[in-house]
């Protein structure tokens, strides 16, 4: 086959949503990019199996910056009943879900409410969230690629992530199975800016085998 016809396949795969042409070739279009709604119908297993590893993370009268999304979510719900911690969020739906926990206190980080993933986004949600120092971030992404690190489809959302990531002594990537070798168009964070990556993923995955040999420190539900 020629590179022509290899390109016009790409492009025209591309045109149907059906791949992500990147420099050098062509990667997987992130399931995770649809809507909150859309998304709560995928991996719901997985995304309860990588919850209950985070949650496992977060120690008595920690801060811990939580990211928005489904899995942030299912962390919320996770928690132990009796752990007593700060909970700093941009997302409306994990600070509901933890309304009934008495002993977490909850900031919400105000500014510009992104409907898409029901998360505050805009530079009044980074200033409120550079005013905390945090000892765990929490953070969600639709892509995690050996080559181009950690993504999310929006420039915004990513910014945000980014900075909850720099205010946290620590930071955590939770990745279900489908986001590994998945790209999104904006990066986050490259790969070995993350401490460690929490997926229910395969050990034995080639593409998890890849992050493993790009740097990427990832530990699994299933081990």
């Amino acid at each position: 086959m020629s590179e022509d016809s290899i390109r016009r396949d790409l492009r025209d795969l591309a045109a149907e949503g059906r791949c992500r042409k990147v420099y050098g070739g062509a990667v997987r279009v992130p399931l995770a990019e649809g809507d909150l709604t859309a998304r709560r119908a995928i991996a719901p297993d997985g995304k309860a199996a990588v919850a209950r590893l985070a949650a496992g993370l977060i120690a008595e009268g920690a801060v811990v910056m939580l990211d928005g999304g489904t899995t942030a979510h299912e962390v919320a719900r996770a928690l132990p009943a009796d752990l007593a911690c700060t909970i700093v969020t941009p997302s409306p739906t994990v600070a509901v879900a933890l309304a009934d926990r008495r002993r977490v206190e909850v900031r919400l980080l105000g500014g510009l409410l992104f409907r898409h993933s029901m998360v505050t986004v805009g530079a009044e949600t980074a200033e409120a969230a550079r005013r905390v120092r945090a000892d765990l971030a929490l953070i969600g992404v639709t892509g995690v690629h050996a080559d181009h690190g950690l993504t999310t489809g929006d420039a915004e959302d990513a910014a945000i992530k980014r900075v909850l990531a720099e205010q946290s002594a620590e930071t955590v990537v939770l990745a279900t199975a489908e986001k590994l070798g998945a790209v999104s168009p904006h990066q986050v964070l490259a790969l070995p800016d993350a401490d460690l990556i929490l997926t229910d993923g395969s050990p034995e995955d080639p593409v998890a085998r890849e992050l493993v040999r790009a740097g990427a420190s990832l530990r699994f539900a299933s081990a």
